[in-house]
């Protein structure tokens, strides 16, 4: 069974940086695609980034385009979220995601095409 431990979030300023981490433990042939999802308080979880089993291909939600860098180091089983010029409203809990069903390339931007989630990791951005 595949689990997902988030680390990395804390508090930072507008116009600051994280990294969050997230490792994936027990099943690590991590031929699927991971994803980074978040929710606010009072809010729906939203699609934040998701990047191909390979890393060959990644996906932005249009909030953090530009700013937010996903990547993935299957060596390590691990998949990373870059977070710069950070702003108030990315405040929330940050999730990472696989979606171990998917059958060929790309990965889904749909929080309902992942089937294993991690516990979060909370990010707070002050102005």
């Amino acid at each position: 069974q595949v689990r997902l431990v988030e680390s990395g979030g804390g508090l930072v300023q507008a116009g600051g940086s994280l990294r969050l981490t997230c490792t994936v433990s027990g099943r690590t042939n991590t031929f699927y695609p991971l994803g980074w999802f978040r929710q606010a308080p009072g809010k729906e979880r939203e699609f934040v980034a998701a990047i191909s089993w390979g890393g060959g291909t990644a996906y932005y939600a249009d909030s953090v385009k530009g700013r937010f860098t996903i990547s993935r180091d299957n060596a390590k089983n691990t998949v990373y979220l870059q977070m710069n010029s950070l702003k108030p409203e990315d405040t929330a809990i940050y999730y990472c995601a696989a979606d171990q069903t998917r059958v060929g390339g790309g990965a889904s931007t749909g929080p309902y095409d992942y089937d294993t989630w991690g516990q979060g990791t909370q990010v707070t951005v002050s102005s």
